[in-house]
Order: structure tokens, then sequence, then C-alpha cells
């Protein structure tokens, strides 16, 4: 989908995603002590105000304006800087100190480049955070996407950052609960070495 598509799809309800930040942003990064934090394709900004409200100084860049006018609402008062840009060219190389990028969904040349992106913004010993739509939701859990080339594996993320120097803190395929089923993610969390 295009940025003009997804204008359409935040424009045809109040939000398309929960206020709540996403549960696997909140629990893997509940503890990290606050700085400089990149939510890169945010949509309406759940994880975005998240971190802001627990005093990190958040950049939301996504490249549906209608989703950011949406996150600035919701946002009030909590300061969250938003930008309108597109994952896959976003370039302010070694400014924060977190990255996120959750749900992203696309090809994976496009997949690697956001990624890269992502990792590029991060200052050393900086972490990225991704969680998407495992490859095996498709046959073994409910929900997401239905096309296979934008889903993906923890060994894909890990695939497309491969030559960049990293430590992994967890890489693997996570459930979560949609009533009484369950939908796969997966969930990489790594940290940038100096290299």
């Amino acid at each position: 989908m295009d940025a003009h598509a997804w204008d359409e799809r935040y424009a045809a309800s109040d939000l398309v995603w929960s206020a709540e930040p996403n549960l696997f942003v909140a629990s893997e990064l509940a503890d990290l002590e606050p700085g400089r934090a990149l939510d890169l394709a945010a949509g309406e900004g759940r994880n975005a105000i998240w971190l802001a409200r627990r005093g990190w100084e958040v950049t939301a860049a996504d490249f549906s304006q209608v989703a950011l006018d949406k996150g600035r609402g919701l946002a009030g008062e909590t300061p969250v800087r938003w930008v309108r840009a597109d994952a896959t060219r976003w370039d302010e190389p070694a400014a924060y100190d977190l990255a996120v990028v959750a749900y992203l969904q696309l090809a994976a040349p496009e997949r690697r480049a956001a990624l890269r992106a992502a990792y590029d913004s991060l200052v050393e010993g900086g972490t990225l955070l991704l969680v998407a739509h495992d490859s095996s939701n498709l046959d073994e859990g409910t929900g997401g996407p239905q096309d296979p080339r934008v889903l993906m594996t923890a060994a894909d993320v890990l695939e497309d950052l491969d030559d960049l120097p990293f430590d992994v803190l967890h890489a693997g395929r996570v459930g979560r609960s949609v009533g009484d089923l369950t939908a796969w993610d997966c969930l990489v969390r790594l940290v940038r070495r100096p290299g």
C-alpha cells in the first residue's frame, strides 16, 4: 500500500490500532533508561506516545499524514516530534538511543532498507526493537496480512542486518492472544555495537 491508501485507511475510522502500546514494545522496553527514541512507521503513534510519557524524547515518523495528525491529537500535551517520512528512506544517522519498528510489513527489499535505516539511526549502544507478523502466522495463527511476501521471521530480520555489528538480546517467535486464538509475531531486539 502507498501513502495515499494508508491515508484513506486511517481516515476511515477513529483508530485503526489501539491507543495502548503494543504489548511487546511495552514489555521489552519498560526498563530501558529514557533517551532519544525513533518510532519508524509509527502509524497513529501509540508506541511513540507511550515512550514519550515514560520520559523519552521521541520522533514518530510515518508516510501517512492522516496517521500523524491522528497521533498528534491522541498525544495531546505529550511532546512528540511528528515527521512525515518513508521508513525505507529514513536518513537521520546515529541520532537515537532506541529505534522501534512495529508491524511494518514490507516485501524483503523494502523491509531490508527500512531495517538498515532504523539501525543506522542508532548511536553505538542503542537498541533496535522490531515486532512484526511472523511468516508462520499465515498457516498457524490468526489475523494479520495474508500475503506471504510481507511476512518475516526473526532469521530474515537478522539476515537483513548480517554485515552490521550488533548483539542479539532476543530473536524469535512470540505468541499474542487474539480472543481464544493465537497470532504469531517475530520479535528481534538487538543492541548496536561499535564498529
